[in-house]
């Protein structure tokens, strides 16, 4: 079962999610990575296939600080359990990171209309389809809630996500769509 973690505040949020992602292991997992605004004021993505341990030494040698992070521990569903279908993952801007649980049922279909207006991708995963979807809709304005609320109308499916953006440092948008019953 996955994990989402996410942090702001004064403490060094990349040490606060990874530690909620230990308390999360005895789930399972076969991926798991972080998201967190850096001091160039981009957002850096550490993730990785494998065990915790794997992630922690990547966390290690780069010596994050931040007070703005995200994380996430994946059991694979769409795309095998590697490092670049590890979550977060970026919009097509990099200016928003997203993780997710659950099932976007129609990512296929999103993804033929993202392709076909430009958008390129690293992954095999639904989640980085609902990252390109909410970026799409975060450039038509307004609030990271806004986009994502945009969005969600066209994600079917029972799912959460849990994004970070640069243009809105200091807060995490959570958004959970239910299965229907």
């Amino acid at each position: 079962m996955c994990g989402i973690a996410g942090y702001v505040g004064d403490r060094n949020a990349v040490d606060v999610v990874f530690d909620e992602l230990v308390k999360l292991e005895y789930r399972g997992y076969d991926s798991a990575g972080v998201a967190f605004l850096n001091s160039e004021g981009r957002i850096t993505v550490l993730k990785k296939a494998g065990r915790l341990s794997e992630l922690s030494l990547l966390i290690e040698s780069s010596r994050p600080c931040s007070s703005s992070a995200i994380a996430h521990s994946r059991w694979a569903t769409h795309g095998g359990p590697t490092d670049i279908n590890a979550h977060p993952h970026l919009d097509a801007s990099g200016n928003i990171a997203l993780i997710h649980n659950g099932i976007i049922e129609n990512y296929l279909d999103l993804r033929e209309g993202l392709v076909h207006r430009g958008h390129q991708f690293l992954s095999q995963t639904d989640t980085e389809i609902a990252a390109h979807l909410i970026g799409e809709e975060y450039e038509k304005g307004g609030t990271l809630e806004d986009a994502v609320i945009r969005a969600a109308k066209q994600l079917r499916g029972a799912y959460s996500l849990v994004l970070l953006s640069l243009k809105e440092p200091g807060k995490i948008v959570a958004y959970r769509r239910p299965a229907l019953s």
